[in-house]
């Protein structure tokens, strides 16, 4: 059986290897992209300098030989789903399975200019190449659109001394996924970097320098006029599936699956950025472009490849970041406008930079989430007490066994506790210190 796979992101590399841990079917991976798989969020650290290209590359070249998975650097013009074959650049490729793994492509929203030159996103090797060429001599960019790819691409400017402003149309930086105090720690942290954030304005248009190149920006609401080099569109991500929306194959905002990962057409799967769940499970959205959950997807279809049939089950949610200097992981439910039945603790230690959240059900005082700024705490933990109910105050009392921080990193677990007693009038104590085997025997002990 010749298994084909559009696409060597997490999605499809993690299938491609899988498939081969499961059997001895033929392989191949198809991408236009780039013949071997690297790490796509360590995009910003090769044009920061502290990586090479090679060096975000897992596997070596010998991997794939060893292996037996074929790769192949092309692109895929059409799907003929009737006759199972694939019109590429270099021909035609049959297959008996296909996997559909072709990942996002950066929005543009109608902007004026937006197809100008001078103007890009950042999801791929090409985008990073692009920047690359207008980065020299470049006295100023502007990023459009705030989230996690938008922070990225200003830290990447500004670690070259490339002055930075940014066009963020919310209020407060991300605020619609973080909390309002989280959300204002990260707009201050990156104010205090001397990034130019503007908060709460729209792009208005990309102005042409009379050649067909970027060469200004202006807000919509005040017409002001930013000149500068480079735009950058990081407005979101969405699944690139233009070129199946004239074929059989259905679609919503992305390549509709069920929870087997299979479409509607027999033999075709899709997986990663570019999968939409028509019946999510609850908590989760049908389109989820996180690297965990194509690495999930990826595994899960294998077996499903291979008959042995299994649901995808994404678990927990999760996810972690880097804002600047400052780390942020999330467990579980923590939302920006949360719903009636949901109390959180914050802490924010007072360098502004480190925060703590403990999200709990108000009636039944269970856990349901953690989110954390410059803190760092166990996922096994975290999923532990969020998937067994715990009561917010056992919790508290063996927060140390949450922390991942170094040793000789100041623990914080303590003023939290304080903070909760003097707003609930308790009397809690801190139970365990932080020990790896202590951290050990609780992860084996059932509840």
């Amino acid at each position: 059986m010749h298994v084909v796979i559009i696409g060597n992101g997490i999605s499809g590399i993690t299938a491609a290897r899988w498939i081969r841990k499961l059997s001895d079917h033929q392989i191949t991976v198809i991408s236009s992209e780039s013949k071997y798989f690297y790490s796509r969020t360590a995009l910003m650290y090769i044009y920061m300098g502290h990586l090479t290209q090679s060096c975000t590359q897992p596997y070596e070249a010998e991997f794939w030989t060893k292996n037996n998975i074929g790769l192949k650097q092309t692109h895929v013009n059409k799907i003929d789903f009737d006759n199972k074959s694939l019109q590429t650049d270099d021909g035609p490729i049959s297959y008996d399975k296909l996997i559909l793994a072709v990942g996002s492509k950066s929005n543009k929203f109608g902007w004026p200019g937006q197809d100008l030159d001078g103007v890009g996103g950042l999801y791929n090797l090409q985008d990073l190449e692009y920047m690359e060429t207008y980065s020299k001599g470049l006295t100023r960019a502007v990023v459009v659109g705030g989230g996690l790819i938008g922070i990225e691409m200003a830290e990447m400017f500004h670690s070259r001394n490339i002055p930075v402003t940014m066009l963020v149309r919310e209020n407060s930086y991300w605020n619609n996924v973080l909390p309002s105090e989280e959300s204002n720690l990260v707009s201050k942290h990156i104010n205090d970097h001397h990034i130019d954030l503007r908060l709460g304005v729209n792009l208005g248009e990309i102005i042409d320098d009379g050649n067909g190149k970027a060469c200004a920006v202006t807000i919509k609401e005040t017409g002001e006029r930013i000149n500068c080099g480079f735009v950058g569109l990081t407005a979101g991500v969405s699944p690139n599936i233009a070129f199946v929306k004239e074929t059989s194959l259905h679609t919503g905002r992305g390549i509709q699956v069920n929870s087997f990962l299979e479409t509607n057409i027999p033999d075709v799967y899709a997986i990663g950025d570019c999968a939409e769940q028509k019946e999510p499970l609850p908590g989760r959205r049908p389109v989820e472009a996180i690297w965990y959950t194509g690495r999930m997807m990826g595994e899960t279809v294998a077996y499903n490849v291979c008959g042995k049939r299994i649901a995808y089950d994404p678990g927990l949610w999760f996810n972690s970041a880097k804002f600047l200097d400052v780390e942020y992981q999330v467990y579980g439910t923590v939302l920006a406008n949360p719903p009636e039945n949901h109390s959180s603790l914050f802490w924010q230690h007072p360098d502004g930079e480190k925060s703590i959240r403990l999200v709990y059900d108000k009636k039944d005082k269970i856990i349901l989430g953690f989110n954390l700024m410059g803190v760092r705490y166990r996922h096994e933990v975290c999923e532990k007490w969020i998937l067994e109910r715990t009561p917010v105050e056992t919790v508290l009392q063996n927060l140390s066994l949450a922390n991942f921080d170094p040793e000789f990193y100041k623990s914080h677990e303590s003023d939290l506790v304080s903070q909760y007693n003097q707003q609930s009038g308790a009397n809690l104590s801190l139970k365990s210190k932080r020990s790896w085997n202590l951290v050990h025997k609780f992860l084996t002990t059932r509840s």
